[in-house]
């Protein structure tokens, strides 16, 4: 099922499987997942091709500036036949969630959805509302030195599982998708792979991978070191601790394991704590760069061997 899965969108998503993999990996984790890139190079056609191969509601918001937070999470409105008032829901009661350009929208509207991607509710006029299962968040955003844009919180940062960039395609990639456009091929010929059930039972699978107790001081020693990092202000939280082990049970489960390597934490580190660490003003000044720095502080560990 995961094979056929990865086929479903590698065949309409084109040229990236290494990008397809890390979205699989959030997926089987219960993570969320933030596609950040310029323009035009395929994030949210990334996101619709994997809400496509699912079948699962599907719920999508346009961040603009004038995106309020009860567009998001829903409001609460008075009925006129029976004198209550009633919740109507917001986009955010679906399974699979895209945030188109969660950078363009104010960071009150950005704060809504914190804690439907920390908690799985949400909380209008004191109510909680359970969002439904599977859910997982797929947002894309725009460089922040793009015009119109504001800066996701830390806060909010540290609920996303990977952040993820596509890059721009080769030109025989660039060639293929011409290709399917001109022949018709487009996202609504897409077939669902697997249910939301299936979804949730994959996850359980990931979650019983076994972690042993050297690796999980392995993936301590990581986290430490980026706190311990003096050209970093803000180290990995303990979230990212979690969030790191959870990945490595999903990673190994996609190599067909029922344990955890050091290899599997390797392959998924970079992508899970870089967005959660920020340089001090003297390593900014100096051009210093989180991707630079992690894999050393990834690589220094001895790695155990048993």
């Amino acid at each position: 099922m995961l094979n056929k899965l990865r086929e479903t969108i590698e065949s309409y998503f084109i040229g990236k499987p290494d990008v397809v993999e890390n979205m699989l990996v959030c997926l089987l984790a219960g993570g969320h997942v933030l596609l950040e890139d310029v323009p035009g190079v395929g994030k949210t056609t990334l996101a619709k091709t994997m809400a496509a191969a699912l079948d699962c509601s599907f719920g999508r918001i346009q961040f603009t500036p004038d995106t309020l937070p009860g567009d998001v999470v829903g409001l609460s409105v008075f009925n006129m036949k029976t004198g209550e008032f009633e919740y109507r829901e917001g986009a955010v009661m679906r399974q699979i969630i895209l945030a188109d350009e969660i950078n363009r929208t104010s960071p009150k509207t950005q704060a809504a959805l914190l804690e439907a991607m920390a908690e799985g509710q949400v909380s209008v006029d004191g109510q909680i509302y359970k969002l439904p299962e599977p859910f997982m968040v797929i947002a894309t955003q725009n460089p922040v030195e793009f015009l119109g844009t504001y800066p996701l919180p830390e806060a909010q940062i540290d609920r996303f599982m990977m952040k993820l960039s596509i890059g721009y395609p080769t030109k025989e990639m660039e060639e293929t998708l011409a290709r399917n456009m001109l022949a018709g091929k487009t996202l609504a010929d897409v077939s669902p792979v697997c249910s939301g059930e299936d979804v949730m039972r994959l996850r359980g699978e990931a979650a019983a991978v076994h972690v042993g107790d050297r690796v999980l001081e392995y993936i301590g020693g990581i986290i430490t070191r980026t706190r311990q990092e003096k050209r970093f202000a803000l180290g990995a939280s303990p979230r990212a601790f979690l969030d790191l082990t959870k990945a490595s049970q999903a990673k190994a489960l996609l190599d067909g394991r029922d344990f955890v390597k050091p290899d599997d934490i390797k392959a998924v580190a970079l992508n899970t704590l870089h967005h959660r660490l920020i340089l001090t003003p003297e390593a900014k000044i100096g051009r210093e760069d989180v991707d630079q720095i992690l894999p050393s502080l990834i690589l220094t560990d001895v790695v155990p061997t048993a």
